[in-house]
Formats: structure tokens, sequence, C-alpha cells
């Protein structure tokens, strides 16, 4: 066996100013370009809608503006507000909404203060009342708020929103093209997504600072910290060998297979960033393993092994609620919009399919798209148990670092729960944990810094700190829900606005968008446009909670670009990978995944149907 040479990678380029010049024309141009009208309207419903609708609110609930009121009226006000912009119009959805649900949204508040407002609207609204009032406000935002009816104030700001969202899309173009063509470093371009959102006025200097320091960032970092203790260690060599030893022949299609058959269904129940760090070390130790003297390097067989794992992690998401934060979005929508409730197991059994089905079809394309020279993992295996043995038994680091990942994994799947029981006190997040456990390994004498320093791949890192930012900014300017509206009003005329071709589009378009941002913010951003058009052509139907868990799944497509989705950052932190590979299954595979959940609806999905409502 050869050890493999430290290789050259993408972060050794320089930049090519001859095909960056062209996103940078791009970007220019879009900018000096006439807002459209559809941009300026967004972008006015975005910075001042939330203003003027809490200022109608308190004015029909307590006869007062919002600039008079009491502050528990405010309070309540603004509670209606957001509860409106997420599709929650009843009294009882309002009711249901505690002290926690405000502070995530942001609305300041004190318990006195929030008492006083839940207790008004309980006793003194009745359910027909505050859906009139809702009904009002939803009017006011999307139909009746005019440009030319706002103070100087309120124009100057609804021109900085629809600025906002036209530097978004400019930004799209020039991001979307520099990882495509890698024409500058790709930790690179995550920096200049920043620089170019503060220079352009977006965000400040102190919000974009705290934009790269977020919660998925430090996942990242804390995941790829924990697989170089588990190289170090050696316990990667041992889960390998447990996993793949029973294999009578351990060539690379098999290998390739359990993987899928592995890491797919746990992805449903597990956080696929963890999975996609779990695997990455075995699947780097199976090719430096296969490589000979014959055959030094393998490009095509790193790529498909790296390629593997991050299709079997997006692949898997869709399964249960638990795979992703877009399931529980669409689930809340679905039931905050129109009271239709997707259970548990429900969801599984309408969902899960689609996973079953999709392992072996990105099972064989993978195999179709990637050639490996070498094709039996024989030499890896018999190499893995010649060390394992030349280890003995499990000494003492090997058993701390297993016993602070099972440590970090327990966290991971209970900081939620715990957190909403009252047993923590503060909510820590995956990425803190993740963080404490890389610190743990330190404390315990697993690794040193140096391991980390050279070990870790800090330019992934700061890749998907860029992608953090990049997609918030779609979400929060709402050029996201723009760009979803532009595309459902272009192609309503021709004939695409109900039944089966509603659906496709919805679920294409949210399949390109969470390319390009996170999947949870990539299903809010179309979810309530499909929904509200699903309830208008097909009311009361099936058709309302299959476009909920056909968006949620489509959200999950995200195979084509390395900051769609963790899994692809934390894979090309192994340094094997280049933008394209992506492209090579995921583009086929992104047709193949909107085929199939549509199929899904048409067959299986009307052939159950839900519940008693009726098909469509």
């Amino acid at each position: 066996m050869v050890q493999e040479k430290k290789k050259a990678t993408g972060y050794d380029k320089y930049v090519n100013w001859k095909l960056l010049i062209i996103p940078v024309v791009l970007f220019v141009t879009i900018l000096i370009l006439p807002t459209p009208q559809g941009m300026k309207k967004v972008g006015m419903q975005y910075s001042v809608g939330p203003k003027v609708v809490t200022n109608y609110i308190s004015q029909q609930v307590f006869g007062t503006s919002s600039s008079d009121g009491a502050q528990w009226q405010i309070l309540a006000a603004r509670m209606m507000e957001q509860n409106m912009r997420m599709g929650a119009l009843t009294k009882a959805r309002f009711l249901k909404r505690d002290e926690k649900w405000a502070k995530k949204y942001k609305i300041p508040l004190d318990s006195a203060n929030f008492k006083k407002a839940h207790e008004y609207v309980k006793a003194n609204l009745s359910d027909e009342d505050y859906l009139k009032i809702m009904n009002g406000a939803f009017d006011l935002r999307q139909k009746r708020l005019a440009y030319e009816d706002l103070s100087d104030k309120d124009k100057k700001n609804a021109d900085t929103g629809a600025w906002k969202i036209k530097v978004a899309i400019a930004m799209v173009v020039f991001v979307v093209f520099c990882f495509m063509t890698e024409c500058m470093p790709l930790p690179g371009v995550a920096f200049s997504i920043g620089l170019i959102l503060v220079f352009t006025g977006v965000v400040t200097r102190s919000e974009v600072a705290g934009l790269y320091w977020d919660d998925a960032c430090w996942f990242i970092m804390g995941s790829l910290m924990f697989a170089a203790a588990f190289v170090k260690t050696g316990v990667d060599k041992r889960m390998c060998l447990l996993m793949f030893k029973k294999l009578a022949v351990p060539n690379v299609r098999w290998i390739t297979l359990i993987f899928f058959i592995v890491i797919s269904p746990l992805a449903a129940f597990i956080s696929d960033h963890a999975l996609a760090a779990m695997f990455l070390p075995i699947g780097m130790l199976l090719y430096q393993n296969s490589l000979t003297d014959e055959v030094p390097e393998d490009k095509e067989l790193a790529k498909m092994l790296m390629i593997t794992i991050a299709m079997a992690c997006n692949i898997g998401g869709p399964g249960a609620p638990s795979g992703g934060a877009r399931n529980v979005i669409m689930m809340t929508y679905l039931t905050d919009m129109f009271g239709m409730d997707i259970g548990y197991a429900q969801w599984i059994l309408y969902c899960m399919p689609f996973v079953i089905f999709m392992i072996p079809l990105t099972w064989i394309a993978t195999n179709m798209f990637f050639k490996p020279r070498i094709r039996s993992l024989a030499p890896a295996m018999k190499h893995l148990e010649s060390e394992i043995g030349k280890m003995g038994a499990w000494n003492r680091h090997q058993i701390w670092a297993m016993v602070i990942f099972a440590i970090m994994v327990f966290g991971w799947f209970t900081e939620k729960e715990f957190y909403n029981l009252g047993i923590y006190p503060i909510r820590l997040g995956i990425g803190v944990i993740a963080v404490g456990g890389a610190v743990a390994y330190l404390l315990a004498g697993v690794v040193n810094w140096r391991d980390y320093q050279e070990k870790v791949d800090w330019g992934v890192v700061w890749l998907y700190a860029g992608a953090i930012i990049f997609g918030r900014t779609l979400d929060k300017t709402g050029a996201a829900y723009w760009l979803a509206q532009s595309v459902i009003d272009m192609l309503a005329p021709l004939g695409m606005s109900e039944g089966i071709p509603l659906m496709l589009t919805s679920n294409g378009l949210t399949a390109v968008l969470t390319n390009l941002m996170a999947d949870g913010p990539a299903a809010a951003a179309v979810g309530p446009i499909t929904l509200n058009m699903a309830s208008i052509v097909h009311p009361g139907t099936t058709f309302l909670p299959f476009m909920a868990m056909a968006t949620a799944v489509a959200s999950s497509f995200a195979y084509c670009l390395i900051i769609g989705t963790p899994p692809n950052a934390i894979v090309y932190a192994s340094g094997y990978l280049e933008p394209k590979d992506y492209l090579r299954v995921g583009i086929p595979m992104w047709f193949v995944a909107n085929i199939m959940i549509v199929i899904l609806t048409a067959v299986y999905w009307t052939g159950i149907g839900f519940n008693n409502l009726p098909g469509f």
C-alpha cells in the first residue's frame, strides 16, 4: 500500500480573471438596471409591511395606532402580525403561542404584558372577529399596500427593501458562477459574499460578523474536528471494518450500496450533518487503503466514495419529520393555515417510500457516472485487519474518543426536546455541542491542537459560513419570495396553476432554491405561496397536505452545489472533490427525484388518500 501524496486542490489555484470578469460584469449590470415592479412590491412588503400591518391590527383591535398603544397592546398586535406572515390566521393558533415562540421571532415582551395580551384576545375577540381582522391584514399586505400611499420615510424604507432584493439577486448570479467555475478560491467567494453585503448596505459590519459565526458553522467545524480525532486514534478503522468485514466480495459497488442502505434511512431520524461527519473518515480510509504500487492514485474512486456519502445523507431526510427543519416547517404551515395535521407515523407512511425508491436509483446512478480503476476493496479490508491486529485491544484514547462521541450524539438527539421540557435552561444547538466535543477531545488528551490545525479543512468552515449568509440574505430580504412568486406568476398562464402541473412547478422551484440556501428557508419561501394557490384551486382536498409534503421533500434536493447542504460541504473537506463532481450525479438525480415525487403523488398518495378528505 502506497501512502497517498498531498493532493493539489482548488485552494492552490489563483484567480482566473478571464472568467471572474463575467460574474463581476453581470453583478454590476443587474444593480444598474431599473428595478422591476414586482421586486419593488416585495421590497415594500418586507420592509414596510410589518409596521403597516401592525398598525392596522392595533387600530382594528384596540382603536388606537401602534405608536400610541400600551405595551401589551403593541405586543398583541405584533404577535398577530407575525402569525399572519406565517399563514396562521385563526384565534386558536394565537392562543397556542407562548413566550418562547415570541422570543424566537424577536418580539420584545415581559410575562405580565404577554399574559395581558393573551387574555384580552381570548376574552374580547370571537373566532369570527379575529379571522376577519387577520384576513384584512393579509389582504392589506398582499394587495392594498401601495407605494403611493406611504409616507416619505416609509417610501425610503421601501426603496431600501427593493435595493436589498436586487443586491441579493445579483449576488446569486455572482456566487453561483464562481462556485461552478472556481474562477476564484471558494473560501474567497465566501468572504466576498460578506463584503458585497456590507459595501451595498444590506447588512452592517457587526451583523455580518455574527452571520459568519452561525450555529451551523460551529457544527461543520466541530464535526471536522471529531473526524480528525477518529482518524488519529484509529477508531475510523474499527468502525470501517465492523461495517464491511462480512462482505464476501468487498467490491466498490457493494460498499457504496451499504453506505446508501445504512446512511439514508438513518438520515430520516439523525442529523444529516452528523452522519456525513461520521462516515467521511470511513470513506477516506477506504480510499487511502485501496491504493497500490500499481495504482498509486484513483481520483474516480475517491470522488465516488465521497459523493456516495453526501447523496446518501441528502436523500434520506424526507423520510420522517425529524429528518430536517423543512419537514416541520411545512407541517406547521399546513396546521396554521388550514387546520390540517400530519402525524409523525403518517408522514413516514407517505414519505419513506420516496427514500426507499431513491436508494437503488441513486446507487445505480453513482456507479454509472463514476468509473474507478480500482473495483475491489479487498486489499483495503486486509490492510485494515492487519492494522487493527497491530493495535490490539481498545486503548484509552480510542475509548475516550467513542465515549465523547456517544455523548455528542446523545446531545444532538435530545438538546431540543430537553430544552422544551425545561431540563436545559438554555438552548444549546448542535453546533455548540459539536465544538464542546472537540474541546473535550483536547481535555481528554485524545488530540492536541496541532492535529486540528493540520487535519481540519478550515476553508470548508468559512465556505459554509458564506453559504449561511448567502441563504439568510435571500430569505430575510424577500429575494427568495420574489423569485418564487415571479416563477409561479409566469407559469400560471401556461396552464400550470392547478393539479399535478402546479405541484411540479412548486417542487421544481423549491428544488432550485434549496441548492442556493438552507432547506428550511427554501420551503418557508415557497410553501405559503403554493399552499395558498392550492387552497384556491383545490380547497378542502387531499391536494393541500400532498402539496405540503411534496414541498418539504423537494427542499431536500440540494444535490448540485457545495453550498446546497452541510453534507456536501463536509465531504468537500476530503480534498478529493471539485464543484463539477457534484453535478455529475446531482443534475440527473435532481430530475429523477422531481419525477419520483410527482409519480408518488399521482399513484401512491392519491391511491391511499388522506384522512377523509376528498381527492382533487
